[in-house]
């Protein structure tokens, strides 16, 4: 078989995604927790399950295969010692053993078959499950103080953000956020116990238990020696390091790593909010990320003389430095919104940047960012549009909701 992960570019045909289609989860969205929850708004699950599907099916009619979440990790809990151990860390990540509601929890996700498990994990677990004569303890009677015993997951369909496919590896990120963190507790699992991967040798990256956060939102595999991360809202510098210091020490391919700052906010919440690569020598960019003639911060971190050492270049120009780390002879930079101070703002908010390549000059996009869009084309990129009134409503695009495992190499 051949192995399971095989990421060397960004625009490389995709071969391999892994989605996650919204559940039950995106129901227990409530005005009074949506910041708890980083959401903006609450999807109708009907629509967004149809948009959902749409852009599924966008991807399977050009040859893509497509994976589900739900699916890798019920068949990686094939084993009811797996089964078991999965749902004690979910427990413990979710912090169930300090109000002394453990056993009830954990027999209570444990009567279920294995998916329906693994939906009611990802969906949260209301206090109204649970029987009363069950309830031992003051904070579990108070329901209208707080509903759940577990909250729900309803980011779960942007697959991008736990873990990101770099080369044949993986990066099994920290989420900064205390609502995501147990996310990538998932890929876990599944790189270490589903047959797809489990007997293959994968390197990881960076690993969760990292004191500090990444998030695959900013991960960019510009090309097979040079990947792009973002240092961002939900990404620190220190994570950077350590990524970098792994790549190198563990002798992969990847030669330099470029960080790029970006505003922290969440209307830019990951560099691929703001930026991502189309083609060979063409880029989507919100024009807000650069300062005056175009001018930001950027670092290049190279292998230094040591184990724990890196040689750090600045440079201040993004163009100059991708031409220089990608070998180009020029570059083309196509703004969100054209770079009109109405519409770049509003079709960024809406990821007008967030394009996922499958191939070389092929994105896919929100169908709403009709201006950007329109540029994509005027440049030669074929652009494929997908359905986005409910979809745009976590603040993710294409991008955002698609894990690559697969490409083919350019």
């Amino acid at each position: 078989m051949k192995h399971p992960l095989h990421i060397t570019s960004e625009i490389g045909e995709l071969k391999t995604v892994l989605l996650h289609r919204p559940g039950e989860e995106v129901e227990n969205l409530t005005p009074e927790f949506l910041q708890r929850l980083l959401f903006d708004d609450i999807p109708y699950l009907p629509i967004i399950q149809k948009e959902h599907d749409y852009f599924a099916s966008a991807l399977r009619n050009r040859g893509i295969e497509v994976l589900y979440l739900t699916t890798l990790l019920t068949e990686a809990l094939y084993t009811e010692e797996i089964k078991k151990q999965f749902v004690t860390d979910i427990l413990m990540e979710s912090h169930v053993t300090v109000n002394g509601s453990f056993i009830t929890l954990y027999e209570y996700l444990l009567s279920f078959n294995t998916e329906e498990m693994v939906k009611k994990i990802m969906s949260g677990v209301r206090k109204s499950e649970i029987e009363f004569r069950k309830k031992t303890h003051l904070y579990e009677l108070l329901e209208d103080h707080y509903p759940f015993y577990l909250d729900p997951m309803p980011n779960l369909y942007f697959t991008r953000d736990p873990a990101a496919t770099i080369g044949n590896g993986l990066t099994i990120n920290r989420m900064r956020e205390p609502a995501r963190r147990r996310e990538s507790l998932f890929m876990s699992y599944i790189i270490k116990y589903h047959p797809r991967f489990a007997n293959h040798d994968i390197p990881i990256w960076f690993d969760r238990d990292f004191d500090y956060p990444m998030e695959g939102g900013d991960e960019l595999v510009l090309s097979k020696n040079t990947i792009a991360i973002g240092i961002s809202e939900r990404t620190a510098a220190k994570a950077i390091e350590r990524f970098a210091l792994n790549v190198f020490n563990q002798e992969s391919p990847i030669q330099r790593v470029v960080a790029v700052e970006i505003p922290k906010s969440r209307a830019f919440m990951h560099l691929d909010t703001v930026f991502t690569m189309v083609d060979y020598d063409k880029f989507t960019i919100h024009p807000a990320i650069q300062g005056p003639k175009g001018n930001m911060n950027i670092y290049i971190l190279e292998k230094g003389p040591d184990e724990e050492t890196l040689k750090i270049t600045h440079k201040t120009n993004l163009m100059e430095t991708l031409k220089e780390v990608l070998n180009l002879k020029e570059v083309e930079l196509i703004p969100c919104g054209g770079g009109d101070v109405i519409a770049a703002p509003r079709e960024q908010w809406n990821d007008g940047s967030n394009t996922l390549a499958i191939a070389p000059g092929v994105v896919v996009t929100y169908d709403r960012n009709y201006v950007s869009n329109k540029l994509l084309r005027e440049h030669g990129i074929e652009v494929i549009e997908v359905l986005s009134s409910e979809l745009s409503r976590g603040r993710g695009g294409p991008r955002c909701m698609s894990m690559p495992l697969v490409r083919n190499d350019i």
